[in-house]
């Protein structure tokens, strides 16, 4: 089975070979970290026991990282090492563990690759965020009696029907899986319809709840305000947005600022995908408005001599930052397009009145419990969105009931840090 699976890969590496190289040349993706993928991976401290957890990107990063504090609190003398796939979620990682930890992107799932990646890193217990489960690994895995554990577990409306195709090797995948920790009991039934025997699954709940910090204030958000002069300014964010949302957004923004008490109101655009930047600074130069790209601020290339109209997050880790400076509602973008969304918990955990389209299946969970708490506004459509926008900004007492009662759902979720992390010590022992 595994030299089959191997052909499938060659072939499958050679079918999209043109568009790696397309978006290595204009994107300048996956440029890096070609050893490590083929299993050439050097632990700092060999001489100890090893956790390693696999956190696909971003969203997965962010979401391991109570998880990862709370296993270095409880077993320092373990290391712990974080593999990624992508080069955005590598970059998330490097920043924030790096200097703790190794960070390395994750080998490719050729079996001899795999072979290669387990005699260097000889792990005692193999983490993986959410689903990334990997044949020939879990084959591998399996083989070497090293336990393979499912953390934040979660299956898509989208995803759920494709694996539901692969069955056969589904359930072969899952035999070497010893534990699956479900966000959700509907999650739980969809990994046991996979062929995971059901004792081998549990609900902690969702890690992301754990991991949004419930403050007012982030570090760094003060000298943010200062190099863009927006201290004391009306300003809302669109965060993580997709194709298409830009210019729905820059057009809702031009309409509000013709409002009376709204002419002074500042926008901060943060598009979802790095290799959109370009793009998206186009689309802001030509709708008029005074912009700035906060890229160069922060890289000192620029200073700002009076507060823009529109500014565009084009750097990485600073969204949460922007989220806080918002004194108006925050729009999660990759939601008014059918991308499935963005993270809608930091908003509303920052005190912030989260507002998101309708498609939103990545996050259906989440989107249920703030709606089911009025902790979150959903809406259909642009003009919709403009409407939110403008009850929210014109009524303050409406849009802080909504920011307060997404905190208090966010608070009343917390608590599967702990539940996973038990989970990995009765491993671990």
């Amino acid at each position: 089975m595994k030299y089959l699976l191997d052909c499938i890969y060659i072939l499958a590496v050679v079918l999209i070979s043109p568009k790696l190289l397309y978006r290595m040349i204009l994107h300048k993706r996956y440029r890096d970290g070609w050893a490590q993928r083929l299993g050439r991976i050097h632990r700092r401290f060999p001489d100890k026991a090893c956790l390693w957890i696999h956190a696909v990107s971003v969203g997965e990063v962010n979401a391991a990282d109570s998880l990862i504090r709370r296993c270095r609190q409880e077993r320092p003398d373990f290391e712990i090492i974080l593999s990624t796939t992508t080069d955005t979620g590598f970059s998330r990682a490097q920043n924030r563990y790096g200097k703790e930890h190794l960070v390395f992107y994750y080998p490719f799932d050729l079996s001899w690759v795999v072979r290669r990646a387990l005699d260097r890193i000889g792990p005692r217990l193999i983490v993986l965020m959410e689903l990334e489960v990997w044949p020939n690994l879990a084959s591998e895995a399996g083989r070497r009696t090293i336990p393979l554990m499912i953390a934040n577990g979660r299956l898509s409306d989208r995803s759920f029907p494709r694996y539901r195709r692969i069955r056969f090797l589904t359930r072969r995948m899952f035999r070497h899986v010893c534990l699956v920790l479900a966000q959700t009991e509907e999650y739980a039934r969809r990994f046991s319809a996979l062929g995971c025997p059901p004792e081998r699954i549990r609900v902690t709940n969702s890690l992301k709840y754990d991991t949004a910090q419930i403050i007012d204030r982030v570090e760094g958000t003060e000298e943010l305000a200062r190099q863009l002069r927006i201290e004391g300014q009306r300003l809302w964010i669109a965060g993580g947005t997709g194709p298409g949302e830009e210019q729905i957004v820059l057009e809702i923004h031009k309409r509000l600022r013709a409002i009376a008490g709204l002419q002074n109101l500042r926008l901060v655009i943060v598009p979802r995908k790095p290799e959109r930047f370009e793009e998206v600074a186009g689309l802001i130069e030509a709708s008029g408005f005074s912009s700035v790209r906060y890229s160069r601020i922060k890289n000192g290339r620029q200073t700002v001599d009076e507060s823009p109209e529109v500014i565009l997050g084009d750097t990485m880790g600073d969204l949460r930052k922007f989220y806080c400076l918002a004194t108006e509602p925050a729009f999660v973008g990759r939601s008014l397009v059918p991308m499935g969304g963005s993270d809608m918990i930091e908003p509303a955990a920052l005190g912030k009145c989260t507002i998101f389209g309708p498609h939103t299946f990545n996050f259906r969970q989440t989107v249920e419990v703030l709606l089911a708490g009025n902790g979150a506004l959903q809406v259909q459509d642009q003009e919709q969105l403009f409407q939110a926008l403008y009850q929210c900004m014109t009524q303050q007492g409406y849009a802080d009931r909504i920011a307060a009662n997404g905190r208090e759902v966010i608070r009343q979720n917390q608590g599967a840090t702990e539940r996973t992390v038990q989970a990995i010590v009765e491993l671990l022992d």
